[in-house]
């Protein structure tokens, strides 16, 4: 299973036949050689990828480009090309306005490149909303697999944090600091698709069109020179166009999501506001430090509550050992667990394995369940109904 952004080849020690007797009766142990594995065909892939796409590219032209000569290696970490080193983000000293629009041209520049990464490594299609928009109107969009809205198999819904990062981010500082793999949601992607799963990655945080110029729209002092996108003029707004437009109107008969931080409580205020149709169509929700408020949210509807604590399941950032239970005290929730780090930003990256191992397990559930509860169709029964 892939969850990083190359697939070792390695060198594995081979053996001509197996210790035993030689021709003179003796023990005879073989000499181990190199066995050279043939490169597979993702790992290829992403090489020639990382040929094409550079985010040093992205960078040029714009006004920190000799301040910011960093691309990603093979592993997905962020580093200089000269000395090899992880981002520096107090690059000036004492200029703190100069150090966050360096830093915000670095963001704007990774978020293209995510967005190449998910239609080129995952094969997702990106879908423009709203649907009837006029040629000239701003207009935002998301992420899905091929088949996303034609499948019945499984669709995974992601939902990231509020933040100044877009689609396929979990956060932009986890991709600064830990490189690719912990701070974006490729490697979620890519295991639900091997899993046979369809996916729709939410652009939640895509809410308004900057008429700024470069320099505004990099700088600290914020103006307010932008135009809220219809139907994605929130986290909450998004969230609800997609579902009324492509999720409910999917043929998957098995939704869930992956909700980091803020997502939390935007699904909830789905599920508050589509509350039959995301009962009926969602059978699991992974929380990860989620900032819901059950209570507040849903005004103690207790059938709501009764769905959240039946059908969700919480990792929060914890000192546990990764998937222990963890206690809350004061907060009526789903059963929580530890996310196996204290760092809120590699909470998502590591408890991958437990959600993807959670997720199948309530599927699994609900498919044997409803299988138990159909009724057996027999010879004698159908030749009753049919009058045969």
């Amino acid at each position: 299973m892939m969850t990083d952004f190359t697939e070792e080849h390695t060198s594995l020690p081979s053996f001509r036949g197996e210790e035993g007797k030689g021709l003179r009766g003796g023990p005879q142990h073989a000499t181990p050689r190199k066995l050279h594995l043939p490169i597979p065909n993702s790992y290829r892939k992403w090489l020639q990828i990382q040929r094409e796409l550079s985010l040093r590219k992205l960078t040029e032209g714009s006004k920190y480009q000799e301040e910011l000569k960093y691309d990603f290696n093979i592993k997905g970490e962020l580093r200089h090309l000269d000395t090899n080193e992880s981002f520096v983000f107090n690059y000036y000293k004492n200029g703190h306005e100069q150090n966050h629009e360096r830093y915000e041209v670095l963001g704007h520049s990774i978020t293209q490149y995510v967005y190449e990464l998910l239609g080129r490594v995952c094969m997702l299609q990106k879908v423009y909303i709203p649907t009837d928009a006029t040629e000239d109107e701003p207009r935002s969009f998301f992420f899905m697999s091929k088949h996303a809205l034609t499948s019945s198999s499984s669709l995974i819904i992601f939902l990231q944090d509020h933040g100044a990062f877009c689609a396929g981010q979990w956060g932009r500082r986890a991709i600064v600091s830990e490189g690719l793999k912990h701070g974006t949601q490729i490697p979620f992607i890519k295991m639900a698709l091997k899993s046979h799963w369809e996916v729709i990655v939410l652009n939640p945080n895509d809410n308004f069109t900057d008429m700024k110029t470069e320099k505004e729209r990099f700088s600290v002092r914020q103006s307010a020179c932008s135009i809220p996108k219809r139907g994605s003029s929130s986290p909450e707004e998004h969230t609800t166009y997609v579902w009324d437009h492509f999720i409910a109107k999917s043929a998957a008969r098995n939704v869930a999501f992956i909700a980091h931080g803020y997502g939390g409580l935007v699904f909830v205020d789905l599920l508050v506001q589509r509350k039959r149709e995301v009962m009926n169509k969602v059978y699991s929700v992974a929380f990860i430090d989620s900032t819901h408020n059950i209570q507040q949210q849903s005004r103690h509807d207790p059938e709501i509550q009764e769905w959240i604590h039946r059908n969700c399941r919480e990792w929060v950032s914890n000192s546990k050992p990764l998937n222990k239970t963890v206690h809350r005290l004061m907060r009526v929730n789903c059963p929580t667990f530890s996310a196996g780090t204290e760092k809120y930003g590699l909470a998502p990256s590591c408890c991958l394995q437990p959600i993807f191992k959670y997720l199948k397990s309530m599927l699994k559930a609900k498919i044997t369940t409803a299988l138990r509860n159909s009724p057996v169709v027999t010879r004698s029964s159908t030749r009753k109904k049919t009058g045969y």
